[in-house]
């Protein structure tokens, strides 16, 4: 009997979850942190800076117009006067770009900033949200967003 109790409260918990119109789920471990859900990164972000490895914080080039968008099972981004798109996946927290960017290569006053941006942006990064900023990070540095 008090299995049933314990398997009839964890259906509930995990019905009561799957129908909630949260963003983030809480982790099944205690101590861990939040993991995201496709639907918490959807939409469009602003580049705010740049932290290529070992380096140090660059800010978005003044009047350059940097934006990352996903979108179901894809992601497209605006670097200055270029455009990249590709697939991209979200599990737990790690987000994958990728495995490629195909990126248009016209020739902007930004050219070395959108290299280092686009080169942080594919591949796997370990993905944080938290107030409005969206932080991606790996071993190649750090990019943040905010909406």
């Amino acid at each position: 009997m008090k299995g049933s109790l314990i398997v009839a409260a964890v259906a509930s918990l995990a019905l009561g979850c799957a129908e909630s119109s949260a963003t983030l789920t809480t982790p099944s471990s205690a101590g861990s942190s939040p993991v995201l859900s496709a639907d918490a990164i959807a939409g469009t972000w602003t580049l705010e800076s740049i932290q290529p490895a070992v380096r140090p914080d660059q800010a978005r080039p003044a009047g350059a117009t940097y934006t990352l968008t996903f979108a179901e099972s894809r992601l497209s981004t605006r670097a200055d006067c270029n455009t990249c798109s590709g697939a991209v996946a979200l599990t737990g927290q790690t987000l994958t770009a990728g495995p490629a960017l195909a990126c248009t290569r016209a020739a902007c006053p930004t050219m070395a900033f959108e290299n280092s941006y686009t080169s942080l942006l594919g591949g796997n990064s370990s993905v944080t949200l938290s107030q409005g900023t969206l932080v991606l990070s790996s071993e190649r540095g750090v990019l943040r967003f905010t909406r």
